[in-house]
């Protein structure tokens, strides 16, 4: 099952469909769609997430636009199956339609920050958790991850900024060869005031560790 970066559901264009509806039709689809989330609900629990997942979208297909919190719903158990299908991306996009539809969803928000993590995107799973803990402080998830995860990010910075001057070290020994020097020929000094850096020229690089 490949992922699909495509938007699914266009809710202008469901709105207007909508219109054509009256009332009465728009609580028996909201209706019919609860019937299939339940159906979602009892195979996700006996562990078919592929069948699960198509419940949750014929769901959505039929639940009006005007019932967002039981759409919100569906999206965030949708994200659920699909992460159990190993279709992470896709499952921070429902998980994010989720929130659009409810700002306040805790399960959707936690879900999503999961997600970041589990797939290296830590400042947005960081963001994601501050939010859990702003809407539920007793959150012992996101409270934890809220003291893990700074030390990981400035630890992947650093990492990052050591990857990206060897890079650059390397891209300037190639240039400097033909003429017979190296990056070990620059010193670069950074200045403890001003953060600015400045680079010194040395002849015997060499001499200098005598």
């Amino acid at each position: 099952m490949k992922e699909n970066q495509e938007v699914e559901f266009d809710d202008d264009y469901l709105r207007e469909v909508e219109k054509e509806l009256t009332e009465e039709e728009k609580e028996s689809r909201q209706q019919q769609s609860l019937t299939l989330k339940e159906k979602g609900n009892s195979l996700f629990k006996a562990g078919d997430w592929l069948e699960a997942e198509r419940s949750y979208k014929e769901a959505l297909v039929l639940c009006p636009v005007c019932f967002s919190r039981e759409r919100a719903i569906l999206f965030s158990n949708r994200a659920a199956a699909r992460l159990h299908l190993g279709l992470k991306d896709l499952a921070i996009s429902d998980c994010t339609r989720a929130i659009e539809l409810n700002p306040d969803y805790v399960r959707a928000l936690l879900r999503r920050a999961e997600l970041y993590e589990q797939t290296e995107k830590l400042d947005e799973a960081l963001e994601d958790y501050k939010k859990v803990l702003e809407r539920d402080p007793n959150q012992t998830t996101a409270r934890h991850a809220c003291m893990r995860l700074p030390q990981q990010i400035q630890e992947r910075n650093e990492k990052l900024k050591e990857e990206m001057m060897s890079k650059l070290k390397d891209l300037g020994n190639l240039v400097l060869r033909p003429f017979g020097l190296s990056t070990n020929n620059f010193q670069v000094n950074q200045d403890a005031d001003t953060g600015s850096y400045s680079i010194n020229f040395i002849q015997n690089p060499n001499n200098n560790n005598r």
